[in-house]
Formats: structure tokens, C-alpha cells, sequence
């Protein structure tokens, strides 16, 4: 079982998805496929260390989520960081983490701030 948890737009979700062990098979053959690829670009761009928990698994996905793209609006990245993580309250403390990054600056845009990957 899965459960999914959040608003969309104004109005709140909560979600429970059950799945029976054909479908999580399928999706377990559906990850391990894209994972090779994942695995080998994450392995040119990130250090020897690998990250030891989930957490940190998606602290570095954040940082170079945000490193492939150089720039992106915070409500941009907000969603990207949702879509990731699958929660809101967990897509905001990683924007905040990212906020206080000493690899990451953060500029007042017209509407929105701006983050942007510093190396």
C-alpha cells in the first residue's frame, strides 16, 4: 500500500494506493531499468562518497537537479523538488536546505526568487 499525501492547487489529497505484488514487480523492473543509467551519471558527477540514507539520496539529487539547470525560479523548482520527492512538506525542506547551500544563491526576482547553482 501507498500513500500519497498533499494538495493540488487549493484542494487537499490524500491518496491510498494499493498495489498486489505483480504490479510491484512491474514497477520494481520499471526502476531497475532506468536505474543503470541514473547510477552511470550520477557516478561522472558525483564524488566517491555515496550518500548513506534516503535523505541524502535526495539532497544530492536536489543539488544536481539544480546544478544541470543553473537557474531555476523558486516555484519552479518547488514543483520539481514535489515531483521528486512526492510531498510538499519534504519538496520545501529540500528548497530551504537548498537556500542555505553555500553552493547555492539566491537572488529576489521580479516575482520569485531565482536559485542558482554556484560552483
Amino acid at each position: 500500500m501507498l500513500r500519497i499525501r498533499g494538495t493540488v492547487g487549493a484542494l487537499p489529497v490524500d491518496l491510498t494506493v494499493e498495489l498486489d505484488d505483480s504490479d510491484w514487480a512491474r514497477l520494481g523492473s520499471v526502476l531497475s531499468a532506468q536505474a543503470p543509467l541514473a547510477q552511470s551519471e550520477a557516478a561522472a558527477s558525483v564524488p566517491a562518497a555515496k550518500p548513506q540514507g534516503q535523505d541524502d539520496a535526495l539532497w544530492q539529487v536536489a543539488k544536481d537537479l539544480l546544478r544541470q539547470a543553473g537557474q531555476l525560479s523558486g516555484p519552479d523548482l518547488l514543483d520539481q523538488l514535489e515531483g521528486l520527492t512526492g510531498s510538499a512538506a519534504a519538496g520545501k525542506r529540500l528548497l530551504v536546505r537548498l537556500r542555505h547551500s553555500s553552493q547555492v544563491k539566491v537572488q529576489s526576482g521580479a516575482d520569485t526568487p531565482l536559485y542558482s547553482w554556484v560552483e
